[in-house]
């Protein structure tokens, strides 16, 4: 039987979401390490989109395939418990030939700034630190040049294949209040290239900080060649959601 999940973690002690051929701690083999010791089976668990090194989840949707005689409440109830406490599925249920990648129509991902002259503890692990003042109206006007179908070489390789046009639905910053200290970016598209989106907040902050012009951006951007930009880091984004036809 097929099962379907949403997963959600905090990814901080872990390398990313797919299992590492040495044996690093990951969030595939910590599930599937929980299926084996509930079901006394070995399963693959395979996800909609395979998160880096530090970068967390609430809707990170899997499958995998088991034989379970009870019902699904109590497989979820079981997991749970063998589960580490940093990583928890939300929902499952039986979904035969359900394929949690390649039918899915969107990925939306959430990033979020901290900004302000000092560094907040209970965020740390969950923002990426900006002690300068940003241009709000700036970044936003870089974020709304993404939106549509582009070719977003600039921002990252294609997890395979040589394809790098990309479809993006909402590209948008948005503040808690007037001057507020938390910045959140949202990006929902049908696919998404390794690094895209972590290159992407990225080039947006420097357009924020004024280290980088609109023009420059929009030259870089078109240009859809790779560029020698850097990473946001990692503890600041989240796969929030998977977005499939029903």
């Amino acid at each position: 039987m097929r099962y379907r999940a949403t997963l959600a973690y905090d990814g901080t002690a872990y390398r990313g979401f797919q299992r590492q051929a040495d044996g690093l701690p990951t969030i595939q083999l910590a599930v599937e390490r929980a299926i084996a010791a509930v079901t006394g089976q070995t399963a693959t668990v395979i996800g909609a989109g395979r998160t880096d090194t530090g970068v967390h989840a609430t809707g990170q949707v899997i499958t995998f395939e088991v034989e379970w005689k009870h019902d699904d409440r109590t497989l979820l109830r079981a997991l749970n418990v063998s589960l580490p406490s940093d990583i928890a599925l939300q929902d499952i249920r039986r979904h035969e030939g359900f394929h949690p990648r390649f039918d899915a129509l969107a990925r939306l991902y959430r990033y979020r700034l901290w900004v302000a002259p000092e560094r907040q503890p209970l965020l740390w692990n969950r923002a990426w630190h900006i002690r300068d003042k940003l241009d709000a109206e700036l970044m936003q006007a870089a974020a709304d040049r993404l939106i549509g179908e582009h070719n977003f070489g600039a921002f990252g390789r294609p997890p395979r294949g040589e394809n790098t046009v990309r479809t993006v639905y909402i590209s948008q910053w948005e503040q808690p209040q007037p001057g507020g200290d938390v910045w959140t970016y949202t990006i929902e598209a049908n696919a998404f290239l390794q690094h895209m989106v972590r290159h992407t907040v990225w080039t947006l902050v420097k357009v924020g900080q004024g280290k980088m012009a609109l023009a420059d951006f929009e030259t870089l951007f078109r240009r859809a060649q790779l560029a020698a930009i850097g990473l946001a880091p990692p503890q600041g984004l989240t796969l929030e959601a998977v977005r499939y036809p029903e």
